[in-house]
């Protein structure tokens, strides 16, 4: 089977493949689990070390629709959308924003609606779709109010994948994924980038900027428990589902100053870099719009998995990610 993955040079995206890879197989539209025998990594500037025969590299702009309808043709069984625009940089390029995270998912989606068969096809959204007033715990029933040009694409973009599931032309899913931590790279634009520059930068060494208070808590998933929820959601059949295929995933709730106490819990005889907070108040406004945390009784049901604690996220981070951040700063 032929799976491609938009977005796919990015940090989920590279995750998700290398998980792929090593699993072999998928559950494809028939329901039935096929070997993948082609993964297409699709995204603006390709630059992915991952060597595999079964992999290839297709770069492009999502918001072409030329180009995504090139892409995702009649051998494609299963798409994760991953590619968008962050947070922050949505909100600065309106334009730019839209068109990539609204444009691109239409396109998507027709490119799709276009094949001979229903692929599955995963949808990344966020918690960012909720704002407002919110309750210190976001649920299953807690409405969506987005504060942000990025969480009101993503709610789209929900309702886009509800839709065209419902008309029969593509089997889609969407997961709201908590803010990721401890995220391997270097800072970008997104507002929640601090999560994980905070604990990243000190354990090597380097200084960090913190945008918001000590006190400001956010609803937080490893990236080990987002991409087994990827599959997970991809593995699932469509009835698992019930009425909507829109699913929050759970999230635990840290706070900043919390995240600091952690990094020197775990600091070993490791020089630590120093955490400089600098408030800044255009992303104070947007972090606190988002949830504290999350609980779904729907995702807990369907299997998936919430971490366990901060201490949990940070070893994992150490472990499995620090000696690849610190080639980062030699390369």
């Amino acid at each position: 089977m032929k799976i491609v993955i938009t977005g796919g040079a990015g940090f989920l995206g590279k995750r998700l493949a290398k998980s792929l890879l090593t699993r072999g197989r998928l559950t494809g539209p028939e329901g039935t689990q096929e070997k993948i025998t082609e993964l297409v990594l699709f995204d603006i500037a390709p630059d992915i070390d991952i060597v595999d025969d079964r992999l290839r590299y297709i770069s492009g702009d999502i918001s072409d629709a030329e180009t995504v309808t090139r892409l995702i043709d009649e051998e494609t069984a299963s798409i994760f959308h991953l590619a968008a625009v962050v947070s922050a940089q949505a909100e600065d390029d309106f334009d730019l924003g839209y068109r990539i995270n609204l444009d691109g998912t239409r396109h998507v989606l027709e490119a799709a609606r276009a094949l001979p068969h229903a692929p599955k096809l995963l949808f990344t959204s966020s918690v960012a779709t909720y704002g407002g007033g919110l309750p210190d715990v976001v649920t299953d029933a807690t409405a969506q109010v987005p504060q942000t040009s990025y969480g009101t694409a993503k709610v789209m973009g929900e309702l886009l994948v509800q839709d065209y599931s419902r008309k029969g032309y593509i089997d889609g899913r969407s997961l709201r994924l908590p803010t990721i931590s401890v995220r391997t790279g270097l800072p970008n634009k997104a507002a929640s980038t601090w999560a994980s520059s905070m604990i990243r930068e000190p354990l090597c060494g380097r200084d960090a900027i913190c945008p918001v208070s000590e006190a400001t808590p956010m609803a937080c998933m490893s990236p080990a428990k987002i991409i087994a929820a990827l599959i997970h959601a991809q593995e699932l059949p469509a009835e698992a589902f019930g009425p909507t295929r829109s699913l929050l995933l759970p999230g635990i709730s840290i706070t900043a100053g919390e995240m600091a106490v952690a990094v020197e819990r775990h600091k070993g005889n490791r020089q630590l870099g120093k955490i400089l907070w600098q408030p800044d108040p255009a992303i104070q406004k947007i972090v606190d719009g988002w949830p504290k945390a999350t609980q779904s009784a729907r995702a807990e049901k369907l299997g998936f998995e919430k971490d366990d604690s901060l201490d949990e996220m940070v070893r994992a981070f150490i472990e499995d990610d620090l000696e690849d951040q610190l080639a980062l700063y030699t390369d």
